[in-house]
């Protein structure tokens, strides 16, 4: 049933309209899944979207990690197709809020809007998620810069707020020879020499069809599990929940062509296995799994994972290769920009209390983090300088 947006949504659709637009709520999970080809053809017409608002990422994210009667997914019809898109689950815990869906294992999260239609389109948006919310805040995190969810961001007419969120690392998507480019002479040479001793080694790699997918992430999760044995490991890529969703969302991803699952092969053993994401304009590897053995070798991983997804870009259809979340230090072998995702914080007025606690929150994690580090440099620099205890 459809009718004005006002107060809190039952668990039914409602609407509202801004000139041909309407937007609808849907808290049916039936409804969600059957959205897949109208919302398949908004994401090829979002030119901000990653691969993190692919409808089979997020569907397949519900089916393990949603919690059922909580769906809030907001879209923006006129007519047949949609022109716009919010996927967000209700949460109560730390605070009453509106989230995207994808969580932790997603590296960006924002919304799809129609590139002709943008404004009608967040017009339409910004008013259903403005009912939406009613007493609750409104939180993305992780948006990657110039996402489409700042333009809601930018119409929002209650209290609202922007705070850093994680580093992502990012390279153009070029060739290989052309990230090369990028790098000192010495160090390019050394790349190369890496590059020649794959090739010397006999690793071969193959791309894997949908019908290979279960068995492939299969064996890309006990490579994972085995390549960080005795260190420590994100524990939820151990649950089989975690499989659950990267096989559900890879199939579906890889049969569209927005996925990628590649095996490596060392005299006809796979040693290794990498899953990397596709969207329109990025691609990003996402997770692999390589057998120790590949190191014993002297085989160069990261070069071995990056000379393949530079493969995956060669239509000159994507703009860039993002190393996805995370600072690590051998991503910035390859002189990578540096680039900050986004926090966007909301509420209706009623609401400024929860923006408020949630900025409070934000402040204190990051000054404990902050003593943290402070403490880690101090503990180095004792060693250094033979201060630190035996």
């Amino acid at each position: 049933m459809n009718a004005a947006l006002t107060g809190t949504f039952p668990d039914t659709a409602r609407s509202a309209r801004r000139s041909g637009a309407v937007c609808e709520l849907l808290t049916d999970e039936a409804a969600f899944a059957d959205l897949a080809p109208v919302w398949g053809r908004l994401y090829r017409r979002c030119a901000t979207a990653t691969p993190f608002q692919h409808h089979a990422w997020l569907h397949a994210w519900w089916r393990s990690y949603g919690t059922p009667g909580r769906l809030r997914l907001l879209v923006v019809r006129d007519g047949g197709e949609l022109l716009a898109a919010a996927p967000l689950t209700a949460v109560r815990r730390p605070l009453p809020a509106l989230v995207p869906l994808g969580g932790a294992v997603s590296d960006y999260a924002d919304v799809l809007v129609d590139d002709e239609r943008g404004e009608e389109a967040v017009a339409a948006l910004t008013e259903g998620l403005a009912a939406a919310a009613r007493t609750a805040l409104v939180d993305f995190r992780e948006v990657r810069p110039g996402g489409a969810v700042e333009r809601v961001y930018a119409r929002w007419r209650g209290p609202r707020h922007r705070v850093d969120d994680s580093v992502c690392l990012e390279l153009p998507a070029v060739p290989m020879d052309e990230l090369l480019a990028r790098l000192p002479s010495a160090k390019a040479q050394r790349v190369r020499a890496k590059l020649r001793k794959l090739a010397a080694l006999g690793v071969e790699r193959r791309q894997v069809g949908p019908r290979e997918v279960d068995r492939a992430l299969g064996r890309l999760l006990e490579l994972h599990a085995l390549q960080w044995q005795g260190r420590k490991v994100t524990g939820e890529h151990l649950r089989p929940r975690f499989r659950a969703h990267l096989v559900g969302a890879a199939e579906a991803m890889v049969r569209s062509g927005d996925a990628v699952v590649t095996e490596f092969l060392l005299e006809g053993e796979g040693v290794a296995v990498d899953l990397t994401l596709l969207s329109p304009r990025l691609a990003g590897g996402y997770l692999y799994g390589a057998h120790p053995r590949l190191r014993e070798r002297k085989a160069d991983v990261a070069v071995m994972l990056l000379d393949a997804c530079t493969e995956h870009t060669r239509d000159g259809g994507h703009d860039t290769l993002s190393l996805l979340r995370g600072d690590e230090p051998y991503k910035h072998h390859w002189r990578p920009d540096t680039v900050v995702s986004q926090r966007l914080l909301m509420a209706r007025r009623r609401a400024a209390p929860l923006l408020q606690a949630a900025l409070c929150d934000a402040a204190a994690r990051r000054r404990g983090k902050e003593v943290v580090r402070r403490w880690e440099a101090r503990g180095q620099s004792r060693e250094h300088t033979g201060g630190g205890r035996p």
